[in-house]
């Protein structure tokens, strides 16, 4: 299976400190109920591919920090497989992927990735904002292992 993605955006709330390019992934398996991009459940788009990455880095270049697949889970090798083309390719970008399983999968080599957000949403608990969230954000340490930065989302008053 080939990934497809519907748009993309500059962004700078998905992942702190960076400009972040968000890859929105069509074909999503997961359907979460409320999901506010229901439009990505559809087979959709454009190819998601090492030549979309190319025209990516020569579209946004400096402009962009990180790169982040927001989906992706019907084919998780697929997005690891491109993450690790972007760090081999375009070491200046970190890359981030946002999934709406509870848990990454096993198969997957979680270290080709500086962020990690997992957990599908759900409408009675909220999105990273809201502190009864399921969701979390995770991003890897000079060790290699994740750190839950959740709490960056949350403002407490």
């Amino acid at each position: 299976m080939s990934l497809k993605y519907y748009n993309t955006g500059v962004v700078f709330q998905e992942i702190p400190d960076e400009t972040t390019l968000s890859v929105n992934i069509s074909n999503c398996p997961c359907r979460c109920p409320g999901c506010h991009s229901s439009y990505l459940w559809e087979d959709v788009g454009e190819t998601l591919d090492e030549a979309a990455i190319d025209a990516f880095a020569a579209r946004y270049g400096m402009g962009i920090t990180c790169i982040s697949f927001m989906g992706g889970d019907a084919d998780p090798l697929e997005v690891v497989r491109l993450a690790a083309y972007i760090h081999q390719r375009y070491p200046r970008y970190k890359v981030s992927w946002w999934s709406g399983r509870q848990y990454v999968p096993a198969n997957v080599d979680k270290s080709q990735f500086d962020y990690l957000k997992v957990g599908p949403y759900l409408s009675h608990l909220g999105n990273l904002q809201s502190p009864t969230t399921n969701q979390r954000l995770y991003k890897k340490t000079p060790a290699g292992t994740f750190l839950d930065i959740t709490h960056h989302f949350q403002h407490h008053s």
